[in-house]
C-alpha cells in the first residue's frame, strides 16, 4: 500500500515580529493576516512577555473548511514553554467572513478561564477574514 505525501503550508512568525509590542487587535491582525487565504481553518496563539512583546507565534490546530479542533492543553503548552505572561489567540475563517460562530465564542470563554487559572493574561482573540477581522476584546466579549 502506498500513501500520498501531503504537505500543509503553515506560516510561521516572521523574524522581524519577535520583540514587537502588541497593543491592539490591529497589531494582531497585521501579524497574522497571512493566514487569511488558507483553505482550512487554522488556530494559533501569539505568546508575549510581560510588556506584550512577541515571543513567538504558534499554529495549534489546522482543521477543515469550517472548524478547527482546539484544546486548551495544546494552546497553553506553548505559552508555558515560552514562559509567556500574556497571549493572543487568532484563527481564520476561510469563507472570508470574520463573524464569530457559537463555537468561537465558547472556545474563547474556555481559553480565558484556563488562562486565568494559569495566571496568563489574554490580550485578545482575533478572527481573520478577507481583509477584515473580528476582535473579541474590542467587541467587549473578552
Amino acid at each position: 500500500m502506498q500513501y500520498a505525501k501531503v504537505e500543509i503550508l503553515i506560516p510561521v512568525v516572521q523574524e522581524e515580529a519577535i520583540g514587537k509590542a502588541i497593543s491592539n487587535a490591529s497589531d494582531i491582525h497585521n501579524e497574522c493576516k497571512d493566514i487569511q487565504s488558507l483553505a482550512q481553518e487554522t488556530f494559533g496563539v501569539i505568546t508575549c512577555d510581560q510588556k506584550n512583546h512577541i515571543i513567538n507565534r504558534h499554529i495549534v490546530s489546522v482543521g477543515s473548511l469550517t472548524e478547527s479542533l482546539v484544546h486548551p492543553r495544546e494552546v497553553f503548552r506553548r505559552a508555558i514553554v515560552d514562559n509567556a505572561a500574556s497571549v493572543a489567540f487568532f484563527h481564520n475563517h476561510p469563507s472570508g467572513d470574520p463573524a464569530p460562530s457559537r463555537a468561537d465564542r465558547q472556545i474563547t470563554t474556555r481559553l480565558a478561564e484556563c488562562a486565568a487559572l494559569l495566571g496568563i493574561r489574554v490580550l485578545d482573540h482575533v478572527i481573520i477574514g478577507k481583509d477584515k477581522y473580528h476582535s473579541f476584546a474590542e467587541n467587549g466579549s473578552l
